[in-house]
């Protein structure tokens, strides 16, 4: 075996599944490269040289994507549960910090357990935040589907609306086509 079967011929390019794997010898006593099968997703391709399935295939994804189990949250939800995070981790870290300096009896304890009472009053805040306004956005955007939405009652004047001006409309056009034979008074 030469070296241009151990180390993968120029023309092994992963596209046509050529590769430099010795195969059958023509009338000039040059190789002529094998094709090989493509990899399927379970390993790499199978062919006559085994030592070129030891390497790595070079188009086989590193993962597969998924569909999302769940939908992305809205933007107002998503930036309330963002700040809800960031507060509740910059209060754990005051009340760890206060539980240190008390161990070590600094004088740093009582100002950290001050600053840690006052970041979990934050924190609660941060966290009802989120809550609040993933109800409000459920409200106004009809994801809950209860009789008493807003969005549902909102819709259903949008509707009545469009119901009244293209009754308005259509008795508009039936004036118009009558020619005056409907008007209670002429002039």
């Amino acid at each position: 075996m030469g070296t241009v079967e151990r180390r993968g011929a120029p023309a092994d390019d992963g596209a046509t599944g050529a590769t430099g794997a010795t195969g059958a010898t023509g009338a000039t006593g040059a190789t002529v490269p094998v094709a090989r099968k493509a990899p399927d997703r379970d390993g790499p391709a199978a062919g006559p040289d085994s030592r070129a399935d030891e390497r790595p295939s070079a188009y086989r994804p590193l993962w597969t994507e998924e569909p999302a189990r769940r939908r992305r949250l809205p933007d107002p939800v998503r930036t309330a549960a963002v700040r809800a995070v960031l507060v509740v981790a910059v209060t754990l870290i005051l009340a760890m910090v206060a539980f240190l300096s008390t161990l070590a009896e600094s004088w740093l304890a009582f100002p950290m357990v001050l600053a840690s009472v006052a970041g979990t009053v934050v924190a609660t805040w941060g966290v009802l935040d989120v809550w609040v306004t993933r109800q409000v956005w459920n409200q106004r955007h009809g994801v809950v589907s209860v009789p008493s939405s807003t969005a549902r009652a909102m819709r259903r004047e949008r509707r009545r609306a469009r119901r009244l001006a293209r009754a308005a409309e259509r008795g508009q056009g039936r004036i118009g086509r009558r020619g005056g034979a409907g008007q209670l008074s002429h002039p």
